[in-house]
């Protein structure tokens, strides 16, 4: 009798793909959102969402970036077509929340010059490097509660003794319960937890830096939007974009131009992603915040118009001012607000929050948050990766924390939204306030082994220190010849809490 050869295991289906960020069905919640907050026909928008929700549309995903299925054809199609007709209201916030470089200029009463005066060289590489590993160690912290709400993060910091945030989360006494109801980040779980840290994994807060760091190499500060996309094309992977970038990317391959590809179904055009591609701009050019503010505003108009691009023109600013190595974090916040148009959310959202820090009672970390409480009762409508309630949040941890680094990243990731990359920016200016590695502490760095783990071309691996070399390299100083004294900038020390009322929307003093 002939053996039977043994039944083989047939395999179980394979989940569909769900390409996350780019599917129409999925786009059009996030688009209904974005009207409802800069203003558009309220009547308009919402006989649009009765078309949607009639027609059987779901709304938008709310944390990740795909629905669970596919639509069907007939669906996909008229989410499109509500999605071009969405676009093409037009938005009451216009005049207040520019986009173009000229009316983002004329919008600011105070956009600086060139602080010539109190600048004799550019950071060196020692600073830079401090820079570079804030950066990263800010957004490791944030990284595996990324997506999370408020209540898990404080809840996982709780159950493992690390509340208020003093170190990098872990895992070790972790309650299964707290961790069913709170899982970590699927993603990050495996690679920025305490105890497993072994350099710093990929992120695309650090990628971005990264092509900005080659953008300059090859064009320099000239490098035009193009030469944006062109890089994006050659070294960035489409798998490593998400939100705002990913739709751009897109429209760049379906023969969209710049700038048309920031607006082109696109409504994550406000959200963060265009403020994580600023540092290199502010890194390099010290003491020159309009410079690296229009540098910013260059690279963010590929994939963002108005609030998403004014974040981005705000960091760059503030690291600019940072840079010199002659300024606190109170005047890096006000240097990043002297390129936002003052009447823009993006701008009354950082002046709220600096406002609530400097009125806070209890200057302690626990004493955050009730500041964090506040934001998110405020700005809690929008999507936790939008750039206006981020935007408030950084700025209040970094006065609240009065730039100690530590101080700053603990208390931005501890206060929710877009944890990695608040953690990231707060984290890159006060390691350039800090002014070496050094003066950073070692339970922050030391993990980080000096070492970056990239998808970017010929980069995995490199050093924080070999990327300060090469930054330093770029440093552009600010012209050494002195403008007249009558067009100097000249902005308070602090900013009081009496100046930034969100309720004096006619306020304009950074």
């Amino acid at each position: 009798m002939t053996a039977k050869a043994p039944a083989t295991a047939r395999p179980s289906p394979a989940a569909p793909l769900r390409l996350t960020w780019v599917q129409p069905e999925d786009l059009l919640g996030h688009e209904l959102r974005q009207a409802a907050e800069d203003g558009r026909d309220a009547a308009a928008v919402a006989r649009i969402a009765r078309r949607w929700q009639s027609a059987g549309g779901a709304p938008a995903p709310d944390r990740a970036g795909a629905s669970d299925r596919p639509a069907d054809p007939a669906l996909r199609g008229t989410a499109t077509a509500l999605l071009d007709e969405l676009t093409a209201l037009p938005s009451p916030l216009a005049d207040d929340e520019p986009t173009e470089l000229t009316g983002i200029q004329a919008a600011c009463p105070s956009w600086p010059l060139a602080r010539t005066d109190r600048v004799a060289e550019g950071p060196a590489a020692a600073r830079l490097e401090a820079a570079w590993l804030g950066r990263a160690a800010g957004c490791l912290l944030g990284k595996p509660v990324e997506k999370l709400p408020l209540e898990g993060i404080r809840a996982l910091a709780r159950a493992t003794g690390n509340w208020p945030l003093t170190s990098y989360f872990t895992e070790e006494g972790l309650d299964p319960a707290v961790a069913a109801r709170y899982p970590w980040n699927r993603r990050s779980r495996a690679t920025s937890l305490a105890g497993v840290l072994d350099g710093m994994p990929e992120d695309d807060d650090l990628n971005y830096p990264l092509l900005n760091l080659l953008l300059l190499e090859r064009h320099g500060p000239a490098f035009t939007a193009a030469d944006v996309a062109r890089l994006w094309l050659d070294e960035l992977p489409a798998g490593r974009t998400f939100t705002a970038e990913r739709i751009a990317y897109r429209n760049l391959l379906d023969g969209i131009e710049p700038p048309h590809t920031a607006r082109h179904r696109n409504p994550f055009r406000e959200w963060i992603g265009a403020q994580i591609r600023a540092d290199v701009f502010g890194w390099t050019r010290p003491g020159d915040p309009a410079a690296a503010a229009a540098l910013a505003w260059r690279d963010a108009t590929l994939s963002h118009t108005a609030n998403g691009v004014h974040a981005a023109m705000f960091t760059a600013a503030a690291l600019a001012a940072t840079g010199t190595g002659s300024t606190d974090v109170h005047g890096a916040l006000r240097a990043g607000l002297s390129v936002v148009p003052p009447r823009s959310r993006l701008a009354r959202a950082v002046r709220r929050g600096i406002a609530l820090a400097c009125e806070a009672p209890d200057r302690t970390p626990a004493g955050f948050a009730a500041v964090v409480d506040q934001l998110h009762t405020t700005y809690g409508h929008y999507h936790w990766v939008h750039a206006v309630p981020n935007a408030a949040l950084l700025a209040a941890a970094l006065t609240h924390a009065d730039g100690d680094f530590a101080g700053s990243v603990c208390r931005v990731v501890s206060g929710g939204w877009d944890t990695d990359s608040n953690g990231a920016t707060a984290g890159s200016l006060t390691g350039l306030l800090a002014g070496a590695p050094d003066a950073l502490p070692g339970r922050w760095t030391a993990p980080l082994r000096n070492r970056l783990a990239t998808g970017i071309g010929g980069l995995d691996g490199i050093g924080f220190d070999v990327l300060a070399h090469r930054t330093a390299a770029l440093v552009v100083p600010p012209d050494r010849v002195v403008p007249p004294p009558d067009r100097l900038v000249h902005l308070p020390d602090r900013v009081s809490p009496d100046r930034v009322s969100p309720d004096r929307p006619e306020a304009t003093a950074p």
